[in-house]
């Protein structure tokens, strides 16, 4: 697997917590839990309140090619699952996972 690195992109540019619009047009605030670059792509796993209840992330790809930083959801399964061990590494700091 490819080495984690910690980054910080997001909280750079907008603290601890980022706003999304959803499909529906609504705004929904979603804190930033960890940002990461794997395989040369940087992510971002982030929680709604309600996901911090049940110990769900959400991962998007984050993007820096404009003025800010933009998010980006991932569509496919592979880089999705590749994203989530990422993540996992990096709460577990590289320990084998039971």
């Amino acid at each position: 697997m490819s080495t984690v690195e910690r980054i910080s992109v997001l909280k750079a540019v907008y603290g601890q917590e980022v706003e999304l619009v959803g499909e529906d047009g609504q705004t929904e605030s979603l804190r930033i839990v960890a940002e990461f670059r794997v395989g040369g792509s940087d992510y971002a796993g982030l929680q709604s309140a309600l996901m911090r209840k049940s110990d769900e992330v959400a991962f998007f790809r984050i993007l820096t090619g404009g003025s800010e930083p933009s998010l980006e959801s991932i569509e496919d399964d592979e880089e999705w699952e590749a994203a989530a061990e990422a993540y996992d590494d990096l709460l577990f700091d590289g320990d084998q996972q039971p």
